[in-house]
Order: C-alpha cells, then structure tokens, then sequence
C-alpha cells in the first residue's frame, strides 16, 4: 500500500504540522538551482512540509484555456520546495536564523529570532 502525503501507515490522515516558516514570510533557500537567493513565502503546505516562495523554483507548465486565461499557452509558476531547503531570514538582524517560541503576556505563542532575541511575529 503506498502511502501518501499527510497520512500514516494505516492511511489515517495525520494531524497537521506546525511549520516554523509561515506565509509572507522572508526566507533564504539553502539547496538547488536558486540556492542563496531570498523570496516571500507564498504558501504553506504543512500536509506535504513544502513552501511555495516568490520567484523560486519556477517551472514552465502548459495550461489550457480558459475564461481567465483565453490564450492558453506556457507560462511560469513557482513549484513547492521542501521546509528543509529554506531558512527563516529574520527582519530585525537579516540573518539565517532558526526561531524559538515563546509566551508573551497574554500568553499568546511568538516566534523569536535565536541569533538576536527580536520578535520576528508582529
């Protein structure tokens, strides 16, 4: 039984995993063809632990005609990268950072820069 993304081995579907990296986001790709370029998180995809970042990883993909799209053709997209080729920039330091969490006073969860300590949720 093969299993798919977001399920395990009995095919349950798992809960949903809590990313460190969320939309609008700026991020740094560690690995493949735009490996030291920066972009804007677009998407998260928790169910199959991938991010979709502007710019990135763009594919050419043929796309059939439609009302919105009349001509149809070729055109551009951003394809999902893997969690683990990106890496949280933070926006106080601007460096690569990984982020821990934390309560603030009314015990709501943040995620803080290890390198500096600064917010990195506004």
């Amino acid at each position: 039984m093969a299993v798919k993304f977001g399920t395990n081995a009995r095919g349950k579907l798992d809960k949903f995993k809590v990313l460190p990296i969320k939309s609008d986001d700026q991020v740094e790709i560690l690995a493949g063809k735009d490996k030291g370029k920066k972009g804007k998180v677009l998407r998260v995809i928790p169910a199959q632990n991938r991010v979709v970042v502007e710019g990135i990883n763009t594919v050419r993909k043929t796309m059939r005609p439609t009302q919105a799209n009349p001509q149809g053709g070729i055109q551009t997209v951003e394809a999902p990268l893997n969690v683990s080729n990106v890496a949280l920039v933070c926006p106080s330091c601007g460096a690569k950072t990984r982020a821990a969490r934390r309560r603030d006073e009314n015990g709501k969860k943040i995620r803080i820069c290890k390198k500096c300590g600064a917010d990195i949720d506004k």
